[in-house]
C-alpha cells in the first residue's frame, strides 16, 4: 500500500510518501516540503490571513497532485498548532476542502503527543521499557510517557520554538538579557510538568524527535543524516549548554550556514535550544536519544493498525476501535 501523509505545521507543509502494510516497516519513497511559516501569518485577531490561507490552499493542492502522480492510494492530511489555534479555523478548513478536495484534520496537541509516542515506541520496541518522549515543534512542546503503546501521560504545552522566538525575542540574534529572561521563564512554565512526570516514576529510556532536536544533536556532534537512521544519536545536557553559549550569539543567517540547520528554521533554533535545555533541566535529564520517527510515522502506523479503512478522525484521535 502506498500512503501519503500531509503534515501542515507551523513552518512547513510536508508531504511524506511511503510504501507500507500492516506489520511492515514503512519505507519512505518521497518527501517534499513547502515553507509557509503559517504561525507568522496570524493577524492581531488570531486569524490566519487571507494571504496565509491562499498560500496554504496552493501548497495543499500541489502536494495532493504530487501524491497522485506517485501513486498514493490514500492521503492523510492533518494540521497542528498554527491552524489549530487560528480563530478562523473553520473557514480555513472549508476553503481547503472546497478548493482542493482535501479534508484537513486538525490534531489536538495531546493527540500529537500520543501519535509521536506511538512512533517512538515502535522504533525502540518493548525493550525500551518506560519511555519518555519529547518533541519541540514550531508552536508547541509535546511530552508523552508510558510503558505501553498508549502513553500514561500525553501533554502539549505552548512552548514551540517559533512561538518563543516571536513572543520573547526582539532582535536577531536575541539580546543576552532576552536569552537569560527566557530561560528563567521557561523554568517557571515547566515546573508543574515536572511534578506530573515524576508521579510516573523514572523513565527507562528518554528520546526526542523532530527537526529541532535533530539539528541540535547534529551541531553537538551527532552523525549526519547521510549516515542513515539507525546510527545512534544523542544530545547531552553538557553539550547543549555549550551549544547555546555558541549559537545564541549568531544571527539566523549565520546559523543557516551550519551543517544540519535548515534555512527555514534557523531563526528559531536558539529558542528551540532554550526549550530543550529547560525541559531537560526540569525533568533532570542528562541525555536524550534522537528518534528518527515522529508524528508523521505515528499517523502512518496508526493507519496501518486499522487497515480496514476506518474514519480518519477516529484514527488520528484514537477514538476508533483497538
Amino acid at each position: 500500500m502506498r500512503l501519503g501523509v500531509l503534515d501542515v505545521g507551523s513552518n512547513t507543509v510536508h508531504l511524506l510518501v511511503v510504501d507500507a502494510h500492516r506489520g511492515a516497516h514503512p519505507t519512505p519513497m518521497h518527501s517534499e516540503k513547502t515553507v509557509l511559516r503559517l504561525a507568522e501569518q496570524i493577524n492581531a485577531d488570531g486569524e490566519l490571513t487571507k494571504d496565509g490561507i491562499a498560500s496554504l490552499v496552493k501548497a495543499i493542492d500541489s502536494a495532493k497532485e504530487s501524491a497522485k502522480r506517485r501513486g498514493c492510494e490514500e492521503v492523510m492530511a492533518f494540521a497542528t498548532s498554527a491552524v489549530r489555534e487560528a480563530t478562523n479555523v473553520g473557514k480555513v478548513l472549508s476553503r481547503v476542502a472546497d478548493e482542493t478536495g482535501v479534508e484537513l484534520r486538525v490534531l489536538a496537541g495531546e493527540d500529537e503527543a500520543r501519535l509521536t509516542f506511538l512512533a517512538a515506541r515502535r522504533w525502540y520496541g518493548w525493550s525500551a521499557g518506560q519511555l519518555l518522549v519529547l518533541d519541540i515543534g514550531g508552536g508547541s512542546l509535546e511530552i508523552a510517557m508510558g510503558i505501553d503503546e498508549e502513553p500514561a501521560l500525553a501533554e502539549s504545552l505552548p512552548l514551540g520554538a517559533g512561538r518563543i522566538t516571536r513572543t520573547r525575542f526582539s532582535s536577531d540574534p536575541p539580546k543576552r538579557s532576552e536569552v537569560v529572561a527566557t530561560a528563567a521563564w521557561l523554568d517557571d512554565q515547566l515546573g508543574d510538568l515536572a511534578k506530573r512526570v515524576a508521579k510516573l516514576g523514572e523513565p527507562d529510556r528518554v528520546v526526542a524527535t523532530s527537526k529541532t532536536f535533530r539539528s541540535l544533536a547534529r551541531l553537538a556532534g551527532a552523525a549526519p543524516s547521510a549516515a542513515g537512521p539507525r546510527v545512534r544519536r544523542v544530545l547531552t545536557d553538557t553539550a547543549l549548554r555549550q551549544l547555546i553559549a555558541f549559537i545564541s550569539r549568531m544571527s539566523s543567517g549565520d546559523l543557516a550556514e551550519l551543517e544540519g540547520v535548515s534555512a527555514s528554521r534557523a531563526h528559531q533554533l536558539v529558542a528551540g535550544a532554550l526549550v530543550a535545555q529547560a525541559t531537560m533541566r526540569a525533568l533532570s535529564l542528562e541525555l536524550l536519544e534522537i528518534c528518527p520517527w515522529a508524528l508523521r510515522e505515528g499517523v502512518i502506523l496508526r493507519r496501518l493498525d486499522h487497515s480496514d479503512g476506518e474514519d480518519q478522525t477516529a484514527l488520528l484521535t484514537g477514538r476508533g476501535r483497538h
